[in-house]
């Protein structure tokens, strides 16, 4: 890594002072400096260190002073870039010249005088280049907005009255509208003097009925007449004579410098923007990007202050905004529940990507996820968009690029819902619905108005070779952690950029919120004047009071349950195909696969032995909770303080003298963790232990809902959790790892973990039982996410140690198992 001057060394790694960030190692860094936000910033403080070299601070002039005149007054020392004026109280200026010798010119004069008056000059102050974040900003604004928004609130008589009030504050005003209107057919007009025949039409928020304050303007400008245009034109030069029009002849058209039939996207977006900076009066900070997934053209208008965008290939767009303008028509709940969806999500830091990209929720998927909320209550709020293609007649199909985008022109043509239910219910039921959604093995899809299983999308397995090559399958949506498809282009998923960590933040918030709305808070207004309904849900989150005692899980044991999640993503392209074939069963198929790779973890990386329950019948009983196992753990102790020391240490095995760091009395002392168990029988021999339920050979159990559920009885006779990182550490030194030095994860690798392993247990010749417990596991799925749900339950523990071994394999079995998930 080169060194840098904006790159600091800190203590947990390195911090960029230019961009405000913290950066952990030196690839990291290399990557970041040579990244376009810290290139952007790096040219901008060259600039304006530029402009404050070739600057002067002018002061002594009156409010009335105009610009013009210090252009005037200065230009005998050179030419003038810029005059910025005072706008408070015109009481001083900045002259910015092209050249720095201009500068050293007026610095030289000793006296300046401008219209009768006494110029004071000195050279420009240089500031410190800082950044100020739009992020915080926005926080400001939204901080300042819900407190305007809170007192309105209040005063309203119910939460339905809150929602339609929501929507009064958020929604575009008439103003907003006109102006936007007026932008549009000034865009008309100038465009069509350089491409006849074209047409510019608004898509998205700004007329979808969706659209806030000051949400950004998207415009597709639609070049077919045009092209059409121009291959009429040069057939008419090519053959003079009449019919030859004006504009055909026309040598200042820009369509003479471009032929849109071959022109690349980028050539045509570069023609946009060269007419947006130089014809349209308001407009700058226009920024063409050919390379985006849609490319578009960006700008900022001055007088209106707004953003915009002017796609070129986005005809689909259109036809989307107008079945977001036919959903809203539908029904009137839909636009209510969507602006307090909407306005939450932000709150909670959940949607709102301040730069466009991001991990966060975008406005459009939350949408549509409220859209297909409505379509799956029970009667439907909305129908499916595949049933609104069965009520469009013959001269409303549609097609677009392929995609079916067929539904009625008009609402009437769609019966109305039976659906009663209030915006206050409804809201609730939101919360509830996705609080427990399966969003890891379900795709959310409006077409269908149906979570479809996403093994649905993956690719078929290849077939038997005969020689000839297979087709190639259609290219799918991109699967995430929040599968949500566009409704017409289905292998768009408008979600795929949520990460894992904001998608358990969503259902933990909607956890929270479904809680809330089950209250008298949010259901009936504040007779004291306090804050209730939906003041209370948008405020910021804060930390939950554990308790009446205030300590947090007071009166609450512990669980000893740990899961694996299903990540489709994690998988060989070979097990996906495989899982694409089981339909809607994949589940089962996966937890098979999943109980053969448990196995293989506890018994070849752990070093665990098989065993079997009865063996321990009598120091543990399985079928107990944990609140029994505690309560038998309590009467064990006191009975070995009643005067049966001397037998529980006689039927306790002995231990070796490399087991004596891991040796403790049955009764712990002060300070010391409890052990589950105090009672100990003579361990069965090795003939008689065998295991519980191999998946791989025996036939799988049904837990008592029909879910396939598996079960084992596992013995630790070595420490294995114990200077597991050490050892790993070691190791990797030993081999000459670069990486050695670094604290890697438990479960990194699995080639690794088992040398650890092995060199753990190599250190203890004679082991002794030390740990012998059951595992449970079931899958759950449907209802919520999908995944592998294992339940311990402590067998025999005569030296404490099930909390430390459990502790390490709440970390350490999930990710070995999906490593060998992913063998």
């Amino acid at each position: 890594m080169e060194a840098h001057p904006d790159i600091q060394t800190t203590q947990k790694g390195f911090r960029c002072t230019l961009c405000d960030v913290n950066l952990p190692n030196g690839p990291t860094v290399d990557a970041h400096v040579k990244g376009r936000k810290h290139q952007n910033l790096f040219r901008l403080r060259a600039t304006r260190k530029e402009q404050v070299q070739n600057s002067v601070f002018v002061s002594g002039i009156k409010p009335n002073t105009l610009s013009t005149h210090l252009i005037n007054y200065f230009q005998q020392f050179g030419p003038v870039e810029d005059v910025i004026m005072d706008k408070e109280k015109g009481s001083y200026a900045i002259v910015e010249f092209e050249e720095q010798a201009s500068v050293s010119a007026v610095l030289q004069r000793s006296e300046h005088v401008m219209n009768g008056l006494k110029l004071r000059i000195k050279q420009r102050e240089s500031k410190e280049f800082k950044v100020v974040l739009k992020r915080k900003q926005d926080a400001k604004n939204a901080h300042v907005n819900l407190d305007a928004l809170s007192q309105e609130l209040c005063r309203a008589a119910s939460v339905n009255e809150q929602m339609l009030r929501v929507v009064e504050s958020f929604q575009l005003n008439e103003n907003e509208r006109n102006g936007r209107e007026l932008l549009v057919k000034l865009l008309q007009e100038v465009f069509t003097e350089f491409l006849p025949d074209c047409e510019i039409h608004p898509f998205g928020s700004t007329v979808n009925t969706f659209g806030v304050h000051s949400c950004d303007m998207d415009l597709f400008l639609d070049l077919e007449k045009t092209r059409s245009f121009q291959a009429r034109s040069k057939t008419s030069s090519e053959q003079p004579g009449e019919g030859q029009s004006e504009d055909a002849r026309s040598e200042d058209s820009i369509l003479s410098d471009i032929d849109l039939s071959t022109a690349t996207a980028a050539e045509v977006l570069e023609l946009v923007a060269a007419v947006l900076r130089k014809c349209v009066p308001g407009v700058h900070k226009v920024q063409p990007l050919p390379t985006a997934r849609l490319p578009v053209v960006k700008f900022s208008h001055r007088n209106l202050n707004l953003h915009g965008d002017i796609t070129i290939k986005n005809r689909l767009a259109l036809r989307n905004t107008r079945f977001l303008q036919l959903c809203s028509e539908l029904d009137s709940r839909l636009r209510p529940l969507v602006f307090t969806v909407r306005f939450w999500a932000k709150q909670k830091q959940l949607a709102g990507n301040p730069f466009g990209g991001g991990p966060l929720l975008n406005n459009y998927a939350l949408t549509l996820m409220v859209m297909f909320f409505l379509q799956n209550r029970s009667p439907p709020v909305l129908p499916s968009v595949d049933q609104l293609k069965n009520m469009a007649c013959e001269e409303e199909e549609c097609v677009i690029e392929g995609w079916d985008c067929t539904f009625p022109s008009q609402a009437i043509a769609v019966p109305p819902s039976k659906n009663t239910e209030d915006l206050c219910t409804l809201l609730a039921a939101f919360f509830s619905f996705y609080a427990t959604f399966d969003f890891s093995a379900s795709v959310l899809s409006v077409r269908e108005a149906r979570p479809v299983p996403i093994t649905s999308f993956l690719p078929p397995a290849a077939p038997q070779s005969d020689g000839a090559r297979a087709p190639k399958p259609p290219a799918g949506p991109r699967l995430g952690h929040m599968t949500v498809l566009d409704p017409f282009e289905l292998r768009h998923n408008v979600a795929g950029n949520l990460s894992e960590r904001t998608l358990k933040s969503f259902q933990r918030e909607c956890a929270d919120a479904e809680k809330y709305c089950r209250s008298l808070q949010y259901q009936r207004k504040s007779a004291k004047g306090k804050s209730w309904g939906l003041v209370r849900l948008f405020a910021p989150r804060c930390p939950t009071v554990p308790g009446a005692g205030g300590k947090p899980g007071e009166g609450k044991e512990r669980r000893l349950e740990l899961s694996v999640p299903f990540r489709l993503a994690a998988l060989p392209d070979a097990v996906q195909r495989q899982l694409g074939t089981a339909g809607e069963r994949f589940r089962e198929q996966w937890f098979a696969m999943v109980r053969v790779a448990l196995e293989r973890v506890f018994q070849e990386v752990l070093g665990c032995s098989p065993a079997q329950e009865e063996e321990f019948e009598g120091q543990m009983d399985t079928s107990a909770s944990s609140d029994t196992v505690a309560m038998d753990t309590a009467k064990a102790e006191e009975a070995s303080r009643g005067g049966d020391q001397s037998e529980a240490a006689a039927a306790a095995p002995s231990c070796s003298s490399a087991d004596a760091s891991f040796d403790s009395v049955t009764s712990p002392q002060a300070g010391q963790k409890r052990a589950f168990t105090s009672v100990e029988t003579s361990p069965a021999s090795p003939q008689e232990k065998r295991r519980r339920l191999c998946p791989a050979e025996e036939e799988e159990e049904e837990g008592a809902d029909g879910a396939p559920s598996a079960s084992w009885c596992w013995v630790q006779r070595h420490p294995v959790w114990a200077g597991r990182r050490k050892v790993r550490r070691d190791l990797l030194k030993a081999r000459g790892d670069s990486d050695a030095g670094a604290c890697q994860p438990e479960g990194g690798g699995v080639a690794m973990e088992l040398l650890v392993t092995r060199h753990i247990t190599a250190k203890q010749p004679d082991p002794h039982d030390l740990v012998a417990f059951k595992v449970g596991a079931d899958v759950v799925g449907g209802s919520e996410n999908t995944r592998a749900v294992l339940r311990f339950t402590p067998l025999c523990d005569h030296k404490g140690h099930f909390q430390d071994f459990f502790h390490f394999l709440e970390i350490f079995l999930p990710k070995t198992t999906e490593a060998f998930l992913g063998k």
